[in-house]
């Protein structure tokens, strides 16, 4: 459910539609892509604090991304949300990446 709000935000907003909905789910893509993606790779700490650092990690990517935008002169939503989503599936892909090569490690090791 999560995952259907988060990618209907992220719609809504590249497709620059009047909905009452726009801005509370495009909130929730913001917070939920990054958190998501940095807490797949921190699965080593405890339930609670892989969740503060995920929603502290969120906010601080969206505000990386929001200040670099602003510095260069090249502010907009769409680019924002772009800059969000890759950042975004690129920490998750190198998280996944990482356990790939960890498993392929101990399958290898037990040969």
């Amino acid at each position: 459910m999560a995952v259907a709000i988060a990618g209907v935000g992220a719609v809504l907003a590249l497709a620059d539609m009047d909905s009452a909905l726009r801005g509370p789910f495009t909130l929730f893509f913001l917070l939920a892509a990054p958190g998501a993606a940095i807490g797949a790779a921190l699965r080593g700490l405890d339930p609670f604090a892989r969740t503060v650092v995920s929603v502290a990690g969120a906010i601080a990517v969206d505000l990386l991304v929001a200040q670099g935008m602003l510095a260069v002169h090249r502010w907009s939503v769409h680019g924002g949300i772009v800059a969000v989503t890759a950042i975004s599936s690129l920490v998750l892909l190198l998280a996944v990446a990482r356990r790939l090569r960890k498993r392929m490690g101990k399958i290898r090791s037990s040969r």
